[in-house]
Order: structure tokens, then C-alpha cells, then sequence
């Protein structure tokens, strides 16, 4: 009986080791601002909300900012909550406009301790929406960490570097006309670049709510998981 018990004991330590591990946690704020925590990590990506909202989680050990877009950037906000431990990175245009933090270009890369950040590209491709996200302007992300790979779209269309991600455990996709992509073409990138876990976020438009349910029936037959939230409550 006691070997029994302590078989027990140590395989919920092991589960509990694993869990904590690959601990992942998403809490959205609105539209493309969310709290993720990866293991110990917090980020707060594109923060744009009162500073107050942000008063429940932990402080933030990264910000990280897509672009320079009022719906994904207020230096307001970012100067109210960072603290001089918070590592802030961002494209150039935004980090010049902050005066602090750490400038990443596209296809760039940044190192700390086990955490690794990646500036993917983000940018339209169709002709009548080029003028919203020119190419080399913002940054989507790739954090990869020693468990998971996360890959954060930003204000994209379903462009070449998404299409050729690998081993992506969880992506947060956009999809808003007419300023990003539409729910086929955010779909059809997804069945490309096979994540294991897919975000719709940021899919309200000028004029429409992009429609997840159909996002998640395109996804149907795949073995992709599609987690949706109310991203504007």
C-alpha cells in the first residue's frame, strides 16, 4: 500500500511539473490587446486600454508592440505601466516615438535567458488595402520558449512568412476588413502553417465582425483546435 501511495504522489508531482511547464494562459483585453503568461513570463501585447485594467495581473516582464496604429499603441499607457525591469520591443517607428525601448526589425531576433523573440513581418498584400500596413513598418511575433512556439499575427494579410511557419503551438490570427484579411484567406494560411491552437483576434472591421464560426468551419477536418473569446465585451 505505501509503494502504492507514493507511486501516486510521484506521478501527480510529474503532471504538476509538466503542467507548470507548459503553462500558457490568455487573458484578452479588447480587439488586438491581450495578457499572456508563458511559464513565469507575462507579456502585455499592444496594450491600448486604461492602465487601471491592467491592475489585476502581475507586472509585465516584456511589452511587446506591433505597429504604430492607435489600436495597438498609446505611449500614454505604456509609460504608466512598464516598470524598469519591463522589456519593451517594438519597430522602429513606434520605439522612436516612445524614446525607450528596444528596436526590432523584421526578421530579427532577441534572446533572453530561454525566452526567444522573432520579428515576423506584417503587411497587406492586396492593392486597394497596401496603404493600412506597408511592408517593413510593424512587426507580427514568434516567442518560442523551451516548451511552446506562439506566433502573434499583428495587422497582416496572409502573407508568404506566415504561410511558411513551423511548429507553432499557439497563433493569433487577424481577421478585419479592410484593413487586414479576410476569414478565407486567415483560414487558408492556417491550414497551411498547421498551429495547434488557433486565436481568432482582432476581427472587427469598419463596417462588419468577421464571422468565427465560419473561420472555425474552414478549420473543420483539420486537427487544429480554434479557441474563441469575446475580444469585445
Amino acid at each position: 500500500m505505501k509503494l502504492v501511495i507514493i507511486f501516486m504522489i510521484l506521478a501527480l508531482m510529474l503532471i504538476s511539473q509538466q503542467l507548470f511547464a507548459e503553462e500558457f494562459i490568455v487573458s484578452p483585453m479588447n480587439h488586438a490587446s491581450f495578457v499572456m503568461q508563458i511559464g513565469g513570463s507575462v507579456f502585455f501585447v499592444d496594450p491600448v486600454q486604461d492602465a487601471k485594467s491592467y491592475s489585476v495581473y502581475s507586472p509585465p516582464e516584456f511589452i511587446l508592440l506591433t505597429h504604430i496604429h492607435q489600436d495597438h499603441f498609446k505611449k500614454e499607457v505604456v509609460d504608466e505601466l512598464k516598470s524598469s525591469q519591463t522589456i519593451i520591443i517594438g519597430p522602429k517607428e513606434v520605439i522612436d516615438v516612445l524614446g525607450y525601448g528596444q528596436v526590432l526589425n523584421n526578421h530579427e531576433s532577441k534572446t533572453f535567458d530561454s525566452i526567444t523573440i522573432f520579428a515576423i513581418p506584417m503587411y497587406n498584400l492586396t492593392k486597394k488595402r497596401l496603404r493600412f500596413h506597408p511592408k517593413g513598418k510593424g512587426n507580427g511575433y514568434l516567442i518560442q520558449t523551451d516548451e511552446n512556439r506562439v506566433y502573434i499575427s499583428g495587422d497582416t494579410e496572409d502573407i508568404p512568412e506566415m504561410r511558411a511557419l513551423k511548429r507553432i503551438d499557439y497563433a493569433f490570427i487577424c481577421m478585419n476588413l479592410p484593413y487586414t484579411m479576410s476569414v478565407q484567406q486567415a483560414a487558408s494560411a492556417v491550414l497551411e502553417f498547421q498551429p495547434r491552437v488557433v486565436y481568432p483576434y482582432h476581427y472587427r472591421g469598419k463596417d462588419m465582425t468577421s464571422d468565427l464560426y465560419e473561420f472555425k468551419d474552414l478549420l473543420k477536418g483539420s486537427d487544429i483546435e480554434v479557441r474563441l473569446f469575446n475580444w469585445y465585451k
